[in-house]
């Protein structure tokens, strides 16, 4: 693991660590070929929930928290944060990401032949967002692109909570962190800041080649963020359906081959994270590709591949070989 010292004042987690990330250097064939890749883990909108990250040693720290140190001291007098918590939240994503570029440029990777961004989830949405920025990086790279997992979070209006709930839960991202500036200004001159952080508002200003994978019943989006846990109760298909063709709606027509989808009906979130679903048995196979293939072809420009699965009109269960 590489920690990137930067000074108390500069890039820092959530905790005030220094910002670290795992680095495996290339060999043989691969020793000119970077992919950085940002992982998921959700966002934090308040000093309640980034303290909890915290608290629970989720993403966004440097350090781990040590267990089984005993101590005579407790109550009032305890050291331990979960008994007198005093952690002060740090807001500086922006300057971590910006510290871990500027070190992987120095160990090589300004001299990139091949390069991907790639991220899941809360990281797929950061990929949308750093994309272009990133190809800027390492403008002579022979071949950049970038691979945006589980990453179509919606704003649905149409949907049930739209305006209470998911405007206002990413408004309130954007205004926490104070991210204004660092959104895309060809967003933010038309339409309010909140909603220039829902990639449906981003994606046909992306300039840069990028694949998007997702789910068009994304688990994630289906039982939390819009029906939480309905669709269970009232084990209605219907709002499903309302789902995934309000998703398909909000991806941008384009047919250049620049553009990659993968768009699969598996009830799950994250798919490239994990084995089985991006190259093993389970994973799910659109025009007779999984989704490794299918990326694989893409992004060597063996063919291009733009897929949605319109065969299944609900859920599948996609973790058994069936």
């Amino acid at each position: 693991m590489n920690k990137i010292y930067t000074g108390i004042l500069s890039a820092v987690c959530l905790d005030g660590s220094p910002p670290a990330y795992h680095y495996a250097k290339g060999f043989g064939e691969g020793a000119s070929n970077w992919m950085v890749y940002l992982e998921g883990g959700g966002w934090c909108k308040s000093e309640d929930t980034c303290y909890s990250k915290v608290q629970n040693q989720g993403p966004g720290m440097g350090n781990s928290y040590k267990k089984g140190n005993q101590t005579a001291f407790d109550g009032i007098l305890s050291p331990s944060q979960t008994m007198n918590p005093n952690v002060k939240i740090h807001r500086r994503g922006a300057r971590v990401f910006k510290a871990i570029m500027e070190d992987l440029l120095a160990k090589g990777m300004r001299n990139a032949n091949n390069a991907i961004l790639a991220g899941n989830s809360a990281g797929g949405l950061a990929t949308i967002l750093h994309c272009d920025g990133f190809r800027a990086l390492i403008p002579n790279a022979a071949r950049l692109k970038c691979i945006a997992d589980a990453a179509l979070f919606i704003r649905g209006k149409d949907l049930p909570g739209a305006a209470d709930k998911r405007e206002l839960s990413f408004a309130t991202i954007v205004a926490f962190h104070g991210i204004d500036n660092f959104l895309p200004k060809s967003c933010t001159s038309k339409m309010d800041p909140g909603l220039c952080i829902f990639p449906e508002n981003l994606l046909g200003d992306i300039q840069t080649p990028i694949f998007l994978l997702n789910s068009a019943f994304d688990s994630l989006q289906v039982s939390s963020c819009f029906f939480q846990n309905l669709l269970l109760e009232l084990n209605s298909y219907i709002l499903c359906i309302h789902f995934r063709t309000t998703l398909l709606k909000t991806i941008p027509e384009d047919h250049s081959s620049s553009r990659g989808i993968f768009i699969d009906s598996c009830y799950y979130h994250d798919q490239i994270y994990f084995n089985p679903k991006w190259i093993g048995p389970t994973s799910p196979k659109l025009n007779n590709k999984t989704m490794s293939e299918a990326v694989g072809d893409w992004y060597f420009d063996r063919s291009s591949f733009q897929e949605i699965d319109m065969e299944n009109d609900f859920p599948r269960d996609c973790t058994r070989d069936t």
